[in-house]
């Protein structure tokens, strides 16, 4: 098992910056992948993007390219994400994910592992 706590959302003007952090615990070396996943009230839950256990491999969405950069540290056990320029339309909630495998990085099935989720509002 993997136990996920995400932390550091809130709220922001639109052009601020936030950053997300998310602490693993339990058998996290089972974590090949982690992921950052996004929910906005009455949509579906999105990739936002991924990262390998070496971190040799990072993965975005295409609305959060050159503004959102996601690294792990700590032995692997802290995944952080960092968003910049942040806009109206990145309001969400944002969940941590855990993979075991490394199947496609984008999709929600791909992870057996969720955290509770942070809410992060932009405001206009």
């Amino acid at each position: 098992q993997v136990q996920l706590v995400e932390s550091g959302g809130g709220l922001v003007q639109a052009g601020g910056s936030l950053r997300l952090s998310c602490a693993a615990s339990g058998r996290t070396v089972s974590s090949a992948r982690m992921g950052w996943f996004r929910q906005a009230p009455g949509k579906e839950r999105e990739f936002v993007a991924a990262i390998t256990r070496s971190g040799g491999t990072r993965n975005y969405a295409d609305s959060v390219k050159g503004r959102f950069a996601i690294h792990r540290d700590n032995g692997g056990n802290t995944l952080y994400l960092q968003m910049n320029s942040l806009k109206p339309e990145d309001t969400a909630v944002y969940f941590c994910a855990a993979a075991s495998s490394l199947g496609n990085p984008t999709l929600k099935s791909q992870y057996e592992y969720w955290g509770q989720g942070t809410q992060v509002i932009i405001s206009s």
